[in-house]
């Protein structure tokens, strides 16, 4: 029988996979489709929430730890793997940015570097945005990763651990809870047992507990975005080399000189179908900041679902109710961002070891009692 049985291959299922198994763990990973072919890839790959000071405490926390980690993370799968993740850590340029003194207080708090830069500043840093800036706040450790090699190098970590049974194209049909705990699951193609069941589905994650009669809020927000070829440009630099973020859209360069656009937010249940109506909207507002694109290729245009929790926190720990069931689902937009803190902090509860994060904030159970709280009051 296994160790850990865990459900998702996104990349905190992935992540969760290696630290169990690299701790010495036997460990089966089971996903419906292909491991990392769903939110982790089809997310922009931004080391921090977009607007971070927007977001409670402990987002920060874990985005701080989480964002520390990347570059250790990244090295490590290159040496094992051989694939480059792209962990670029070239700085972010805000602009339009309306609660700037929120920004500079939530700067300090957190002991990060922000100023305020003039248009001289921005133009340097990127000759080809939109004329007319009047300058901006600029972040200059902020960093981003290309997701979708990310994804790749994880599952090919994976396959290198004797440890591990990865077992994709396999969907989860039930969990399996006898007597208060839980034993494993049933899939289409049979059951799979273990000694501690994870719960890494995101937005499909609180459909399977649904089945328990479990209420876990997590659900699905569906994000548009669009990728463009660019040409190169005068003294061998990039159109964009680094990531600008304007009115909560974003570019994000790629080291192929690509250009993605995000994103859209949209309530439509597990729908991921992309509309036209999404890509006009995404390609003004790359536009809008980089003019040079309208001449430049669209070459591709996907949506993928965030697992959205109600105060942005996500659910990480032990499931209450029935022993041996965990989960870590509920990261929103913040999935790639946190996903190094959270899968630790959930490996060093799995572990019983002390957890360099206090775990009070992202348990099950603080819905629960946020909710008797409020009727007993």
């Amino acid at each position: 029988m296994n160790d850990f049985l865990i459900i998702g291959g996104g990349v905190i299922g992935m992540l969760t996979a290696c630290q169990l198994a690299e701790a010495g763990h036997t460990v089966t990973l089971v996903e419906r489709g292909r491991c990392g072919r769903e939110a982790s890839w089809a997310g922009g790959g931004i080391v921090s929430p977009l607007y971070p000071w927007r977001y409670s405490d402990p987002v920060s926390t874990l985005a701080h730890r989480a964002e520390r980690e990347y570059a250790e993370l990244a090295e490590r799968l290159r040496e094992s793997t051989g694939i480059d993740i792209e962990y670029r850590q070239k700085g972010l340029l805000y602009l339009r940015v309306d609660d700037a003194e929120r920004a500079f207080d939530w700067a300090r708090r957190q002991d990060r570097p922000l100023e305020a830069v003039d248009a001289a500043f921005v133009y340097a840093k990127e000759p080809w945005l939109r004329e007319g800036l009047a300058g901006g706040l600029w972040m200059p450790t902020l960093g981003s990763v290309r997701n979708p090699r990310l994804c790749r190098a994880l599952r090919a970590r994976l396959q290198t651990l004797a440890n591990v049974n990865l077992r994709e194209e396999t969907a989860v049909e039930r969990l399996v809870v006898e007597r208060g705990r839980a034993q494993g699951v049933m899939t289409a193609r049979g059951r799979i047992d273990a000694e501690q069941v994870v719960l890494c589905g995101g937005a499909w994650s609180g459909v399977l507990l649904a089945e328990l009669d479990m209420a876990l809020p997590v659900r699905p927000v569906k994000g548009q975005m669009m990728l463009f070829a660019t040409p190169s440009m005068p003294g061998g630099r990039q159109l964009l080399e680094r990531v600008v973020l304007a009115d909560g859209r974003y570019l994000i360069p790629r080291s192929d000189g690509r250009v993605l656009v995000g994103s859209t937010l949209e309530q439509t249940d597990f729908d991921k179908c992309t509309t036209a109506e999404a890509r006009d909207s995404l390609w003004r507002s790359a536009v809008a900041m980089l003019p040079a694109l309208a001449e430049c290729e669209v070459e591709h245009h996907w949506a993928g679902l965030r697992p959205a929790a109600p105060d942005g926190i996500p659910f990480i720990g032990a499931v209450p109710g029935i022993e041996g069931l965990h989960v870590n689902a509920g990261h929103y937009r913040n999935g790639l961002v946190l996903a190094p803190a959270s899968t630790r902090l959930l490996v060093d509860l799995l572990l019983a070891r002390e957890p360099a994060i206090d775990p009070a904030p992202y348990r099950p159970e603080r819905l629960a009692r946020a909710i008797v709280q409020v009727q007993e009051a």
